[in-house]
């Protein structure tokens, strides 16, 4: 049995996700392009919300102003933890004073042009979707899925070990002792707030990440290893099944 004090030091929820698919924010002043964004309501005069639209873009209701906006990137449809997100996370600035900091520190680097401010507007960005994500799962956004399952007090330390080390040839019986849990107890906990099977949810990480390692210019075979894949062969008929294609596929792509 695995010894859960191994991961003591490693329950960060968000790292592998970092890790495998770059954040990027590119600093937008039109609504319709912008995904993160500062804006204010109701003639307030000030800005009042923070909206992160993960999967898309569109135009803001009559009567909302835009102070700040992004463009953000984090893997798009190849991040699990996108797809898993709600359309629209929207946060009430008032009741956040971190986070409002943050936004009056963008919209002060929009307002006065001063040098290297693309780059600070850039990088406060990716901290706030940082944290509005965070947040999200701190919160229990949505009642079933990744998110849920990062939200559960004590499946997210079986997720975490499964997306910090999926070459690990896990058990259930690992993945249940680290959770702290019975094996049928995680199981049955794991399968109602993940929506699917510990194994099916790790056989669907490890190729998640491994098309994202693919693009990155990775050879099939040392993807397939840096997986948990006992071959390449293997990797390939999982990944041709999952996806469509070969993975030799979506290596030309990256």
């Amino acid at each position: 049995m695995i010894e859960s004090s191994h991961f003591e030091h490693k329950h960060d929820r968000l790292t592998a996700f970092l890790k495998a698919f770059p954040l990027s924010a590119t600093p937008c002043n039109s609504a319709e392009a912008a995904n993160l964004l500062i804006v204010g309501a109701g003639g307030s005069g000030g800005a009042t919300d923070l909206l992160y639209r993960a999967r898309s873009a569109g135009a803001l209701p009559e009567g909302v102003t835009l102070y700040a906006g992004a463009k953000v990137d984090f893997g798009g449809n190849m991040n699990p933890l996108v797809g898993a997100l709600p359309d629209e996370l929207r946060f009430s600035l008032p009741d956040e004073p971190q986070l409002l900091g943050l936004s009056e520190l963008v919209i002060a680097e929009v307002a006065h042009a001063r040098c290297g401010g693309g780059t600070i507007k850039a990088r406060l960005c990716e901290i706030v979707v940082v944290w509005a994500i965070r947040k999200a799962i701190a919160i229990g956004t949505v009642d079933g899925g990744l998110l849920a399952g990062l939200a559960h007090p004590r499946l997210y330390v079986s997720l975490v070990a499964m997306h910090d080390d999926p070459q690990r040839n896990w058990r259930i019986a690992d993945l249940a002792a680290v959770a702290d849990m019975s094996r049928g107890k995680f199981i049955g906990a794991f399968t109602q707030t993940v929506g699917q099977s510990p194994v099916a949810y790790l056989n669907a990480w490890r190729l998640a990440l491994g098309r994202a390692e693919l693009r990155s210019g990775r050879s099939v075979k040392s993807v397939a290893a840096l997986v948990g894949f006992g071959s390449a062969t293997a990797f390939s008929r999982a990944f041709s099944r999952k996806f469509g294609s070969p993975p030799i596929k979506s290596k030309a792509h990256g």
